[in-house]
């Protein structure tokens, strides 16, 4: 980056710094900063593996609303859960040298070697929920262990520690692995826990394929407490599997992450889904574009950044009266993490 791009890019951040003490949940909530009509925008590359979801549709309002704010352009791409597209399609953002590169997701045997040609070509670039294989990168996490760890608790707390469990599960996303390494320590401190039946499956359609599987085993398992579906669209797809098999004052269920759709199932009456532990994926949205302006802007950054969530419960939803995302970033302030990847 050249100087007068440099000290362009300062400028902006120091307008849109005012904009990151005030917790925000959703784009809407998120003050935006007026640049100087001089003011060079930055281009980041957004490079995602999936982009069909509460979660990650959020997680995009959020950085849009940030890059906004910064005077960045983002340039998104989505692989559509097809990590050799994805992979190619970082491939073809690391030749068009923009000022930074945001990685959303993958897997890491596909991107690594493109995030290793953005190295060696000296573009700065954020990871998240994925690993980039260098230390170069910047890695951006939620605190999976965490997530898993608040869910988990929640559902020992009900269970009193004893019970069948099914388990929701895909090998190969960071996250979901790392939520796993939890889960594979919580069944050793908890031998009362037992799992019956791991599930899973991650496509277009992931509630829906999820909630036939859950279906099958929860019938196959007539003694199931409860499913630990650390992830939104398995905790939806589980849900209506209960439902529909008339299970909700049997099985319980316990997730990862939250949207306005999520509250809305959580909170329905006779609702099996009576805890998640999330962070706000329109925050962590806006991290990974504060991070990336910083990077591109030459100012110095944590190389490992971790955004760390909160256990949501049903009845504090329903007591509170919260129904959307906005509701719960107020009642949860916590959700918003401004002093993560700060601008100056």
């Amino acid at each position: 980056m050249n100087r007068v791009r440099l000290m362009a890019v300062v400028a902006v951040l120091a307008l849109g710094g005012c904009s990151q003490g005030t917790p925000a949940a959703v784009p809407s909530a998120q003050p935006s900063a007026s640049a100087s009509p001089t003011a060079a925008p930055v281009r980041i590359a957004l490079v995602r593996q999936l982009s069909s979801g509460d979660y990650f549709e959020q997680w995009l309002a959020g950085a849009q609303a940030q890059a906004k704010a910064l005077n960045a352009t983002l340039e998104v791409s989505s692989g559509d859960g097809n990590n050799d597209k994805q992979a190619l399609n970082l491939e073809q953002a690391v030749t068009a040298k923009p000022d930074a590169i945001i990685v959303d997701h993958g897997f890491a045997q596909t991107v690594q070697p493109a995030i290793k040609k953005a190295v060696a070509a000296k573009v700065p670039l954020v990871a998240f929920d994925v690993d980039p294989g260098t230390p170069e990168a910047v890695a951006i996490t939620q605190d999976d262990h965490q997530i898993a760890e608040q869910a988990l608790g929640a559902l020992k707390a009900d269970t009193g520690g004893t019970g069948e469990v099914v388990y929701v599960y895909v090998a190969g996303f960071a996250p979901l692995d790392r939520r796993n390494e939890t889960w594979t320590r919580f069944k050793q401190d908890n031998p009362g826990i037992k799992q019956v039946a791991q599930i899973g499956v991650v496509n277009s359609s992931t509630a829906s394929a999820v909630a036939d599987q859950a279906k099958a085993a929860l019938q196959a398992n007539p003694g199931v407490k409860a499913v630990f579906a650390p992830y939104d669209e398995f905790a939806k797809g589980a849900a209506l599997a209960v439902k529909e098999l008339g299970l909700a004052g049997k099985v319980k269920i316990y997730g990862a992450d939250v949207s306005t759709a999520d509250i809305g199932v959580i909170t329905e009456p006779g609702s099996p889904w009576v805890a998640t532990s999330a962070t706000d994926p329109a925050n962590v949205g806006r991290v990974a574009v504060r991070a990336a302006v910083l990077l591109a802007s030459g100012q110095h950054t944590e190389r490992t950044l971790a955004v760390p969530p909160t256990l949501i419960t049903q009845k504090g939803l329903r007591e509170a009266g919260i129904a959307n995302i906005e509701q719960l970033t107020r009642v949860f302030p916590g959700l918003a993490t401004p002093d993560v990847a700060r601008v100056p």
